[in-house]
């Protein structure tokens, strides 16, 4: 079995040199850097697979003469195979929608976001590109893991063509609020949700992110989930956090190196013995470089005692040194360090040590080791490895980790100062903490730290994702054994043709009609009332309707029919011919208690209102705003089981609705009661939400109980929507006329 790698990078930088030969090299730091100890075990110690393929851009834009030389020379040294874009292409889909539309808008910069439609339209494109290289060398049983923003539109792209495909997509940038993410045009927003829905397992850096995520999903494509499982048609998703790591025994043995002793040897002496306190970034926004800069500026003003006796080692590594936004920020920091270096440095003493470059490991290697404080304070970062190997190079269990809030290893590194980024004075008083810190409190902390990262390292990490990914595919395939297909829909219809006797119990709203606004608005079509003629006409053929409606209701719509009617879930029936009975008598005053409740709640969520039926109150919100009705809701919930305590009441939670009710009655016990009069050969039961789980527990097998939608049910079976409900009900109606069409075609078009 096959593990598929992709990523915008390769792990393999190819380069084209002068002579116009390529060479080709292992990229450094990154997610090629963070996985090769996981792909190293590929093969050999992994337990899932038994080789890779890297799939990515492989750096360089070269004509179609010689892609075959480097496709043949990356499948063969590197299990790597490269998707080619010209010089154009990368620039407007990496340089351009990439970084500068969804990087600085998932980091929470709208400012110097960019909405271009010819940009969105080559990001689309490059997803494409993407697709169509994958498609050239997957295999039927391969595992497809995707990473990050880069490729958003790739998990359905891949989807549409091999629907079976096991696709794992990681984000490794933040996922932002739902008032962040809606600042996307509509339908780009919609279509990067849809993009992502396309994996089977979607994972974030935290929890926090993973709930963005899902809100984001609710309140845009109007998908609910349970505790992060949500369907995306038949097909179940889950989304989750897996707190990405490092290499913990690569950082933790370099720190006992000979070849990084040296270097920690040259760093000391140019610190001359002053405390180290080390910020190291890439050059970005992001990271908050100039406000750390502040901060350090500021503790140097109100700490004089620290004055001459410590120096921030601020190393810097250039990155898209071409866009104005990051010259702007290159200059800023630069006159930053002048100033403070000028204001107040000595012939003797630099409290700034400014390193412009990139590093090698073993020069950052020795950095860690040597700094007393590790300075870490992005204004967002979807995890910062850079914590974490700090962490891990503490090898003498000292050391000082100050980090911000606002990164994702916040989460996991609570034994940190934390600190607010953008607060001059959380950073002047962590560092003045950090500095004057007894060892035994720095061992404590950093020994804690140390134990978590070692244990949840790089390679725990991918094994943990894809071990995920595995179990939830089994759990689609258990999912997918329940959905009715094509010759399980065929041998309902032969059961109900054999059968002398038959009952069916149709559920109304969502069952056999779509949800509306106002209850009053879902009037049974003309196709319904046709359909149901006929299923009662049937010989020996009982029909029906099971729901919570009131009773005057269901009287109005379906007198004229032949069928059995239960309303309110069960407190009246009325059987075909006969009149309304009530199967209980409850007293009602209790509503008159719960009413006032109920209309708070109404007052504090627009778009809600009150059914007040004979023995039950419902508050419906489908009308309501997603985000505001989850959590009022969840506040009347919380309202009604302090209140109906000790009392003979029953709270249901339907589809879009809560309902209190009495005690007692439940659709189940409204359908025994038919089924105690008669004896039938054949029994159906169909329903959508909670209410009519009490009537598919009631029912053993040989009877059918089918749920319609996705999610956990006592049901046997599961339809997609009302419209198959109508198509296998149609399927009996056939059977008497067999000329009569599938339901779903008007009848004056027949």
């Amino acid at each position: 079995m096959r593990l598929l790698v992709v990523s915008n990078r390769l792990s393999v930088t190819v380069n084209d040199e002068k002579s116009g030969k390529f060479t080709f090299s292992e990229s450094a730091g990154g997610l090629a850097t963070g996985l090769k100890g996981f792909l190293d075990a590929i093969g050999t110690s992994s337990h899932m697979f038994d080789e890779y393929l890297w799939v990515g851009w492989p750096g360089v834009s070269v004509g179609k003469k010689k892609q075959d030389h480097i496709k043949a020379e990356l499948a063969s040294k590197f299990r790597s195979h490269p998707v080619f874009l010209s010089a154009g292409e990368v620039e407007k889909f990496y340089s351009g929608f990439c970084n500068k539309t969804i990087w600085p808008l998932f980091h929470y910069f709208p400012v110097y976001t960019i909405y271009d439609e010819s940009l969105w339209n080559h990001y689309k494109e490059a997803n494409r590109k993407f697709m169509e290289t994958i498609l050239e060398v997957i295999e039927p049983d391969d595992t497809l893991w995707i990473h990050d923003y880069h490729l958003l539109l790739l998990p359905a792209m891949l989807r549409r063509k091999i629907p079976a495909v096991k696709v794992g997509f990681f984000l490794h940038i933040p996922f932002p609020t739902f008032e962040v993410f809606r600042l996307l045009p509509m339908k780009w927003r919609r279509e990067i949700l849809q993009g992502l829905l396309g994996a089977d397992l979607i994972g974030f850096h935290t929890y926090s992110y993973t709930r963005y995520f899902l809100e984001c999903v609710r309140n845009i494509l109007g998908i609910d989930h349970s505790m992060g499982k949500l369907y995306d048609g038949e097909r179940m998703v889950q989304a989750d956090a897996f707190p990405i790591s490092i290499d913990y025994r690569r950082f933790n043995e370099a720190a006992r190196s000979p070849e990084v002793e040296d270097e920690i040897e040259k760093y000391r002496s140019i610190l001359l013995g002053h405390r180290a306190i080390l910020s190291m970034d890439r050059l970005d926004y992001s990271k908050g470089i100039s406000n750390r800069l502040k901060g350090y500026e500021h503790f140097l003003s109100c700490s004089p005692e620290w004055r001459g006796k410590v120096v921030l080692i601020l190393v810097v590594v250039p990155s898209r040194i071409k866009v104005e936004h990051y010259q702007a920020m290159k200059r800023q920091i630069d006159e930053l360090v002048g100033k403070i270096n000028g204001t107040y440095g000595s012939m003797e003493w630099t409290p700034v040590l400014y390193l412009y470059k990139s590093l090698s490991f073993k020069e950052i290697a020795a950095l860690y080791s040597l700094s007393d404080i590790a300075l870490i304070t992005p204004l967002r970062d979807g995890m910062n490895l850079i914590a974490k190997e700090y962490v891990a190079s503490r090898i003498d269990g000292r050391g000082v980790l100050v980090l911000s809030e606002m990164a994702g290893a916040a989460q996991e590194l609570g034994e940190a100062i934390l600190i607010n980024p953008n607060n001059t004075e959380d950073m002047c008083g962590a560092l003045k903490e950090a500095l004057e810190m007894s060892e035994d409190d720095q061992k404590k902390r950093i020994l804690a730290m140390q134990s978590r990262i070692m244990r949840y390292n790089i390679v725990a990490w991918a094994e943990d994702f894809l071990d995920s990914l595995f179990s939830l595919k089994e759990e689609q395939k258990k999912s997918i054994c329940h959905m009715v297909t094509p010759s399980l829909r065929k041998q309902i219809v032969e059961d109900f043709r054999k059968a002398g006797k038959k009952i069916l119990f149709l559920d109304y709203d969502g069952t056999l009609i779509p949800f509306s606004d106002h209850p009053l608005q879902a009037v049974p079509t003309p196709e319904v009332l046709e359909l149901l003629l006929r299923l009662s006409s049937l010989p020996g053929t009982e029909v029906t309707i099971i729901s919570g409606r009131d009773r005057r209701i269901l009287s109005q719509w379906f007198d004229t029919l032949p069928v059995n009617l239960i309303a309110e879930h069960g407190v009246w029936t009325r059987e075909k011919g006969l009149e309304w009975e009530a199967l209980v008598h409850h007293e009602s005053e209790w509503k008159l208690h719960l009413l006032p409740l109920l209309e708070r709640s109404c007052d504090r969520l627009p778009g809600s209102f009150i059914e007040n039926k004979e023995h039950s109150l419902v508050f419906h919100y489908r009308k309501s705003e997603t985000d505001l009705s989850f959590l009022r809701v969840r506040e009347l919930v919380a309202d009604l089981v302090s209140y109906v305590a000790n009392k003979n009441l029953h709270i249901v939670q339907g589809n879009k609705i809560v309902e209190v009710k009495n005690s007692g009655i439940n659709k189940g016990v409204a359908a025994q009661r038919f089924l105690a009069k008669k004896e039938f050969g054949f029994i159906l039961a169909i329903g959508d939400d909670q209410t009519d789980e009490d009537m598919f527990r009631a029912f053993s097998e040989p009877a059918y109980t089918i749920k319609v939608g996705m999610g956990s049910t006592q049901a046997r079976y599961a339809v997609k929507d009302h419209r198959d409900v109508l198509n296998l009900l149609g399927s009996f109606a056939d059977l008497k006329s067999p000329g009569i069409p599938v339901i779903g075609t008007p009848l004056k078009a027949r």
